[in-house]
């Protein structure tokens, strides 16, 4: 009798540890998330069709997952874009979007839907951020951008990390050229550098020693996923990286630009302002060939030294193990104009500021390296990596799971929408609409060898008032 009751007990206590590995086994099979934000990155890669970019590490990882050829943002500005990813929401078109958003949630005085992060943190997750992940790089605010009383994302992030280097503080990273150099004055400070030296005497080499460091801590705690979100600064103004880039375009034969002209009529079309008040040595790349092909070098530059950072990442991921049970996205929070529309920058509705790269690999994906060309949105991001990671998706995100186009990349997208302060427009796969706060409208058909460059409008009424049914319907839940 005794000897049945030992029994008995060992049996309960032997089925009690077996459940207790298995969800042990579930937590350690939950994905970790790695998402790298790249800021002002045009969809201008080796594996978006730019056979003449240098962007090896880039390229690797799209031959390993799903290029969305298709994404666009849902604002052609750091702030409100990072707002869309990290929310899963459509918002303000300011770049103090998060920041209003902070300040909600210290008011306590109504109820603000949990971040991307803040909701993985709540799913298990160990949530970090370094660089730029939010509009401030290490998300914070004050006169330099490093005061801790004013956090950009409330209850966000377990780190949120932003080294400084020689650089001061954020404000002197996120606007610094080589060796420490700090802008203080737009009109001082040089449009594009190149200097001799390593990858660190930029300010993204910093960035990327603290990812390194950060994700070999993460990937050694076996009993807890994490979510870790890496912001590269470059290649945003000045364009400066080490001049080992910049002799990669030695010689090179750059692309004609498309449609350089000013357009005729009225567009959301502007005079460049963020890079026309830099040092630019009394030259207009509106009118001098030769400096705007120079500015278009030292920007495929900066955009190949993001690239290496992307690399040593990834690297660092491999070389921990982690890489086997991680869904690694690649983000471009906006395009950037090099002169189409004799713009720029971003900041305009036009195509140029709003496609944006977009990578996803997830473990076991069965279509590597293939194109989707479905219409897709930043604010899917998401629903999609909750989707991905198999945790509840909040009812609140406003954007739809890719984890269908995934799974089939012929599958159809959506349209996608996108605003700033004085319009907003909607992307289909054959046209995009353009309506204005006082009801102007833009209309493009994609179809066409003219594409954003005659406004058809007034010849389609019928798909003008289609279109704009669409646009409300889904700016509604802004």
């Amino acid at each position: 009798m005794i000897v049945k009751k030992i029994d008995s007990i060992f049996f309960v206590l032997l089925f009690f540890f077996f459940l207790m590995n298995c969800q042990k086994e579930k937590i350690v099979q939950n994905p970790n998330v790695l998402l790298i934000c790249v800021d002002d990155l045009r969809p201008e890669l080796k594996s978006f069709g730019a056979d003449y970019i240098s962007s090896p590490n880039i390229d690797a990882l799209a031959e390993k997952g799903i290029k969305f050829q298709k994404h666009f943002v849902n604002s052609p500005s750091c702030g409100p874009s990072r707002y869309t990813l990290l929310t899963g929401q459509y918002g303000p078109a300011g770049n103090n979007a998060l920041f209003s958003r902070a300040k909600k949630i210290k008011k306590g005085t109504q109820k603000v839907d949990k971040s991307i992060p803040e909701w993985f943190r709540t799913s298990g997750y160990t949530t970090v951020s370094v660089g730029k992940v939010s509009h401030h790089p290490g998300g914070r605010g004050g006169k330099n951008w490093n005061d801790s009383t004013k956090v950009e994302m409330p209850n966000a992030w377990d780190k949120h990390l932003m080294p400084v280097a020689e650089w001061e503080h954020p404000r002197g990273m996120m606007h610094g050229l080589a060796n420490g150099e700090i802008r203080v004055k737009s009109g001082s400070m040089d449009v594009f550098q190149t200097i001799e030296g390593d990858d660190n005497i930029y300010p993204d080499g910093a960035i990327t020693d603290e990812a390194v460091k950060q994700l070999g801590a993460l990937a050694s705690n076996k009993e807890k996923p994490f979510f870790l979100a890496v912001g590269i600064i470059k290649p945003h103004l000045p364009f400066g990286a080490p001049k080992t880039y910049y002799d990669r375009y030695d010689g090179v034969d750059l692309p004609e630009i498309k449609h350089p002209k000013k357009p005729k009529g009225r567009t959301t079309w502007h005079g460049s302002g963020e890079f026309m008040k830099y040092k630019r040595w009394g030259k207009n790349p509106n009118k001098d060939a030769d400096f705007a092909n120079e500015v278009r070098r030292h920007y495929a530059a900066c955009v190949s030294y993001a690239d290496a950072q992307v690399g040593k990442i990834l690297a660092a991921l491999k070389k921990t193990g982690a890489d086997k049970n991680t869904i690694v996205v690649l983000w471009g929070d906006h395009g950037w104009h090099l002169g189409e529309h004799a713009i720029w920058g971003k900041h305009s509705l036009f195509e140029e500021s709003l496609h944006a790269p977009l990578i996803i690999h997830y473990p076991g994906m069965k279509h590597e390296g293939t194109n989707t060309d479905a219409i897709v949105e930043t604010v899917d991001i998401f629903p999609t990596l909750c989707d991905l990671a198999e945790i509840e998706t909040p009812d609140y995100a406003h954007g739809a799971s890719l984890k269908q186009i995934l799974v089939e990349p012929n599958a159809k997208g959506h349209y996608a929408v996108s605003y700033n302060n004085k319009a907003s427009t909607i992307r289909t796969s054959t046209h995009r609409m353009t309506l204005h706060k006082d009801g102007f409208v833009e209309l493009y058909n994609h179809t066409a060898r003219e594409k954003e460059t005659k406004n058809i409008a007034e010849e389609h009424p019928e798909l003008v008032k289609e279109l704009k049914v669409k646009l409300s319907t889904k700016l509604k839940l802004k």
